[in-house]
């Protein structure tokens, strides 16, 4: 299993994830250049009661692409049964590098899991938290449990309305933790928190295209941007 995860790990350097949740955002998705950013997240929940016009266009992207089908709870659109959710997965899976799956989700999608690895498909396993900051010790859990249930990347978000909350997120890199993580922050210090924690190891960083869905985004081509301007070296 060690083996596996680190061979399928993303390089270190921190990866920026434009996100695709509207029509317009699709638009200006197909308008990116090449390098632009790193990954385009399609959130397939939000084009799932129409989805064969975005089928049509996946290939035009410029970007590996990370599927994703939110569950209700944690901001997913209209409101989908898991059977939706499991269907809409496995039609977009030809197209993805990556899928992002709840936590909450990762037992009753465990066949989604499982056709991503034989696909050769990385698997997200994600936990959102956009009212609250969970305790440290629950996050840590969550990315004990998101290793368990075979992830090769844990995401979290959660609220960063304080100092202290922003640096419970960036303890989560100390000690090393088991898998690649991918942790942000939302609210007042969520736009901080997309920067440092990319520099504390962060692997995937999401920004918008045409408007936030989240508090805290950066746009998603200037968080690429600013990421590697910090990457310069000193003069």
């Amino acid at each position: 299993m060690s083996g596996k995860k680190t061979s399928r790990s993303l390089h270190i350097r921190p990866q920026v994830v434009g996100a695709v949740h509207s029509p317009d955002a699709l638009a200006r998705a197909l308008r990116l250049r090449p390098g632009d950013v790193d990954f385009l997240e399609i959130r397939v929940d939000a084009f799932a009661l129409d989805p064969l016009p975005i089928l049509r266009v996946l290939s035009r992207l410029r970007a590996p692409l990370i599927i994703t089908v939110r569950h209700p709870a944690e901001g997913g659109a209209n409101r989908l049964t898991t059977a939706h959710r499991r269907a809409l997965f496995a039609q977009f899976l030809p197209f993805a590098s990556s899928v992002d799956i709840e936590l909450r989700s990762a037992t009753q999608l465990a066949t989604t899991v499982a056709d991503a690895r034989a696909c050769g498909v990385r698997v997200i396993i994600s936990d959102h938290h956009f009212r609250t900051m969970p305790s440290t010790a629950r996050l840590r859990q969550t990315i004990h449990r998101a290793h368990a249930a075979g992830a090769d990347i844990c995401k979290i978000a959660a609220l960063a309305e304080t100092p202290a909350a922003l640096a419970q997120l960036l303890a989560l890199f100390t000690p090393t933790p088991a898998l690649p993580l991918s942790i942000m922050g939302m609210g007042h210090f969520g736009k901080i928190s997309r920067l440092l924690l990319a520099q504390a190891g962060s692997v995937l960083n999401y920004g918008y295209l045409d408007a936030p869905n989240a508090s805290g985004q950066w746009e998603a081509v200037l968080l690429k941007k600013r990421l590697a301007e910090l990457d310069e070296p000193a003069s």
